[in-house]
Formats: C-alpha cells, structure tokens, sequence
C-alpha cells in the first residue's frame, strides 16, 4: 500500500469516527428533549383540575377550610364554657363587718342559685355579681350546713340557666372544667383538669364525714367555692367546695386535691329547699360527743366506738323513747358505729319520720330501744 492510499485511509476513518460522534450526541440530545416533553406532559397532566384547587382561608370564626372539608378551632371546651359561663355568678355578702365572696351558678329562670352553705354561713346584704358585672340583690332561701349546701334567690333577668348531668356516672381521667371566682377578683375563671377519683369522703371536724364527694386536680381557690364543676358538653356535675393542702400528720403541701360535691346530691337538696324552704333532716334531740379508742382509754369507756349522749332534750325522740343522759349509742339500725361510720352520716341515712332501733350501752348492759325519728332543719 503506497503511503498516499494510507493516508486516504486514515482521513476517511477519521471521517467515519467524527460522524458516528456527532451522531450519538444528536441522538442523545433527542432523546433527552423527548423524555423532558413526556416528563412535562406528565406533570401537566396530574396538576389538580380547578375543583381540586387547595384552598387555604383562616375565617373569623378561626375554621381552615382543607378541600371543602372544614376544621374548627374551637374546642368541646370552649364550647362548654360559652354556653354555662354566663349562668356563673360571684356571690358576695358581709360577714362580721368584712367582706366575703364565693362562687354559685343559676338553675332556674326563676333565679334560683345554687352554693355552698359556707359561703353565706352568718352573712347579710347578699347579692350576686353576673358575668356581665351587673349587680343583683338576693335572698337565702334555705341551707344545709351538712352537705354545705345553699340556695338563693336573685331579683333580675339572667342570660342563661345550666343544664345539669348526672354525676352518678363520673369516671376517673373524664375532662372537667371549673368555673368560678377566685379570691372575688378574678371573674369567670376557667381551670381544666380531670376527675382524679370519686366516693371520697372528709372528716369536716365536726363530728361528721362529707361523703361520695368528686376529687379532681382543676385547680380550685378561695372564691371558687360554690362554682360548678362542669363535663365537656356543658353538663354541671358537681359544685367546688373545697381544697385540701396537707393533713395533720404532715408538712408537706399537696397541690391538685380539690373536691366537688356531686350534683346529684346537690339536685336532691335544692329541690327540698325551693319546695320546702329548708331540707329535712333526721333527729334524736341529743347533745353528744363521737367516742374513739383514745378517748375509751381515757374515760375508762366500755366502747371503742360510738355516740356518748351529754344531754337529752325534754320532748325531743329520744326522751319519748327513754334514752337517757349517760347512754352510749352503739348501733343505729344495722349499722354498727366505728371509724368510718359516724353518728351523723348514719343517722342521716334515714329519714324523719322513720323508726329505727338503737342499741345502747346503759352501765355496762346492752339495751335496745325503738325511736321516730324527729325532724330538724
């Protein structure tokens, strides 16, 4: 092969290599303008039709409307909250020349008010604070210094009465909310928490246990007192009554033991009182004083347990059924009084009117009488 045969050989290779070159890059350049037009077209094809278009408006009411579907920031309870707030009153009165205040709410159109009995205990110039600040005078109807219940009266319109539930159904962990004044300052204030525990019972100090009463950890304050404790469909399940610190064995401070009476109780005693004027309760018409293991040891008693009667009162059940001063009450009809029976809480287990027998300890033997009960206001 002669050298000008090679070279024409060569440039013809070189020829064929660039063409194929530029040919794969043409090739490629197409290809990937195909898949960007396929790619675009698919896009295009999956954009949301003007029906399907996301739609974002935050509305007064603070509801996002999410692709026709509508979702509310107001909560079960706000709601619950709105519809029994403007029926919670602050209560004020004068005790002893000073001030005092606690919390109640309206059940009735006729405005009736339900709170608690400590709360108006020994006060004059009653009068109600509406949430709109509106000042009402109001009258005591009645009490019940036991379940530390009152009912008043108010002159004047009112926005809203409460609707109240059925605490008999309460389950510990339920959403509570608490509505009431604390300290009389702080108008309408609203706590939420649960009910920690039901059937709780707290001895008063007085001779008496306050029974199947709501624990729950809303907080509550002075001033709350005779609010409503209220579920998250506005129902009122129970009225705030108190709060406990610590206890007597104690210096550590607890904090969320607050209690409640239910308001199935409360319902009971303020149906009396509108009706009556007063609840009824059982009597014998005796002084007494509750007896325990320590005062037995120190009196030398032949009872651990029991009602030691100081005194009888001429007329009274007891006189007519010949229970005299000296005598140790032991049992009031079935019910043997101990540590977590005492003679208040069974007493008032019956009604007025009722015959119960009594055992009795009288010098050192056991006696069984019968008496009708009395009735007592």
């Amino acid at each position: 092969m002669s050298a000008r045969t090679f070279l024409y050989i060569l440039i013809l290779g070189i020829i064929a290599g660039f063409s194929a070159l530029i040919g794969t890059i043409a090739g490629g350049v197409f290809v990937f303008s195909y898949l960007r037009s396929v790619e675009t077209t698919i896009a295009v094809e999956t954009l949301p039709e003007p029906s399907q278009t996301v739609e974002v408006v935050t509305e007064p009411t603070q509801q996002v409307d999410i692709n026709g579907s509508e979702i509310s920031y107001v909560t079960s309870i706000t709601q619950a909250v709105e519809k029994v707030g403007p029926a919670v009153v602050t209560v004020v009165g004068e005790l002893s020349g000073r001030p005092v205040s606690g919390s109640g709410f309206v059940i009735s159109p006729q405005g009736f008010i339900l709170t608690n009995n400590h709360v108006v205990e020994g006060t004059t110039q009653i009068a109600v604070i509406q949430a709109n600040g509106e000042q009402l005078p109001a009258k005591i109807v009645g009490t019940d210094v036991y379940a530390d219940l009152a009912v008043l009266q108010a002159e004047g319109e009112f926005p809203a009465v409460v609707e109240l539930g059925n605490s008999d159904d309460l389950k510990p962990g339920e959403t509570v909310i608490a509505i009431g004044s604390p300290l009389g300052d702080f108008v309408n204030t609203v706590t939420v928490g649960v009910i920690s525990a039901t059937g709780r019972e707290l001895d008063t100090g007085n001779g008496f246990l306050m029974e199947n009463l709501i624990q729950t950890d809303a907080a509550i304050n002075q001033g709350n007192s005779g609010g409503p404790l209220i579920n998250t469909t506005g129902e009122v399940v129970g009225i705030n009554t108190l709060v406990v610190r610590g206890n007597r064995l104690s210096n550590t401070i607890a904090e969320g033991l607050g209690f409640a009476i239910p308001i199935s109780t409360a319902r009971l005693v303020a149906d009396h009182i509108i009706e009556k004027g007063y609840f009824a309760r059982p009597q014998l018409g005796i002084r007494w004083q509750a007896i325990t293991p320590r005062l037995a040891r120190a009196y030398n008693l032949p009872v651990q347990w029991g009602t030691y009667i100081s005194g009888v009162f001429p007329g009274s059940p007891a006189a007519a059924s010949g229970i005299t001063e000296g005598d140790i009450i032991t049992h009031i009809g079935d019910v043997t009084l101990d540590a977590d029976h005492t003679y208040i809480n069974t007493l008032f287990a019956h009604e007025p009117g009722e015959e119960v027998e009594i055992n009795l300890v009288r010098r050192g033997e056991q006696i069984t009488v019968k008496v009708i009960l009395g009735e007592t206001r």
